[in-house]
């Protein structure tokens, strides 16, 4: 079976994101006031090949701890959609 992944990488909470406060800042100056938290990741696509939903989940989950994300500073999520 051939599955599309999507795994979203996005800042730990606790760590700063100077990406997310530049455009937090450039929000508040185009007149977008209400605009709070902004925080800048990262979305990655690809198709996936295995012989079963959770075995395509091992292998991206696998895949985004060692290369995708860096894990000390991000967390990730990983979503599979039968392709």
């Amino acid at each position: 079976m051939i599955f599309k992944a999507n795994v979203t990488v996005m800042p730990q909470p606790e760590i700063l994101d100077p990406q997310g406060k530049a455009v937090e800042q450039a929000l508040h100056q185009i007149g977008i006031g209400s605009a709070q938290n902004v925080r800048i990741g990262k979305r990655i696509e690809f198709l996936i090949e295995a012989d079963s939903e959770k075995l395509a989940f091992d292998k991206v989950t696998e895949a985004s701890k060692g290369l995708l994300a860096n894990v000390i500073m991000e967390n990730f999520k990983v979503e599979l959609e039968l392709n």
